[in-house]
């Protein structure tokens, strides 16, 4: 049977939000972000190792106790310039246990409203699907482009568009493969369609969120409380 193993990018400076330290450090709940993230992946009974990928100069991640997150923790100072560096890194890394048809889990590390059912649902929509997928919601909203201006250039279609969320799930062989062959992305499933594969879209749900600007924050812990 095949085993299920999670990778959590985190060496990135999370530059957007404009904070003094890594988004992924600041306070939620009384914890760092990251802690939420991490908490829903070790929680899961499927999963049997969690990697978080640092940055080989990360002065925050030893600041903290993470020693209530058990065993199945494990960090990696292998972080690269990109997410798909870091990731590549810590697939590689990874080697000594990981299986080609072992299935792999890469979730953001500011996507803390991860949720039991959420992971459930990837599991079993993805359990015996040949190239495996994402959570994704269809958009809602209507789409305009702007032009150089800032003004509405056009209003394009939304027919058929998802917004990709995480965790992103697929063996271990094909992904490891495909970040070698394709590191020109923003997220593990267009490595996988650019080796011509199709992943499977895998209803989410729009409290996965993943903070990038400090309402984001907020609307965080809006929903973790609610679910206390």
């Amino acid at each position: 049977m095949p085993r299920y193993y999670a990778i959590v990018p985190a060496a990135g400076s999370g530059a957007r939000f404009g904070a003094e330290k890594p988004k992924q450090y600041l306070s939620l709940l009384g914890r760092p972000l990251i802690y939420h993230t991490l908490a829903a992946l070790v929680a899961s009974p499927e999963i049997e190792r969690v990697w978080v990928v640092l940055s080989p100069d990360d002065r925050w991640w030893s600041r903290y106790d993470w020693s209530d997150l058990g065993a199945k923790l494990e960090t990696l100072r292998c972080g690269g310039a990109t997410r798909a560096d870091s990731v590549g890194n810590g697939l590689q890394a990874a080697a000594m246990v990981a299986a080609d048809d072992d299935w792999v889990l890469v979730h953001d590390a500011a996507r803390p409203c991860l949720s039991d059912e959420m992971l459930a649902r990837l599991f079993h929509e993805l359990a015996d699907d040949p190239v495996g997928g994402l959570l994704a919601v269809p958009v809602a909203d209507t789409l305009k482009r702007a032009d150089a201006e800032q003004r509405v250039a056009a209003t394009a279609s939304r027919d058929g568009l998802w917004q990709a969320q995480t965790p992103q799930m697929f063996r271990y062989g094909r992904l490891s493969e495909a970040l070698e062959k394709c590191r020109a992305v923003t997220d593990e499933a267009g490595a996988i369609e650019a080796l011509g594969l199709k992943p499977k879209l895998v209803g989410g749900d729009a409290t996965n969120l993943k903070v990038t600007y400090p309402a984001d924050l907020a609307l965080a812990a809006m929903i973790l409380r609610g679910r206390k």
